[in-house]
């Protein structure tokens, strides 16, 4: 199985977030932290957004029931 990993301009997109509350997301605990690929450069499992994104739709729809 390969793993897909998101640069911020990806999870940005994927997400809706702007880059200061996803910074202010992560610092808080409430979204996942990305993984060192460089010296210089972070990236995102895929599948973590879209656990994170499924958590999110989860959550709005057991509010609603």
């Amino acid at each position: 199985m390969s793993t897909r990993v998101l640069p911020i301009d990806g999870v940005l997109d994927r997400t809706g977030l702007s880059r200061r509350t996803l910074y202010q997301e992560m610092s808080d605990g409430r979204f996942p932290k990305p993984i060192q690929l460089t010296a210089r450069r972070v990236g995102w499992p895929e599948a973590d957004i879209e656990a994170w994104l499924q958590a999110r739709i989860d959550a709005r729809d057991k509010a609603a029931a």
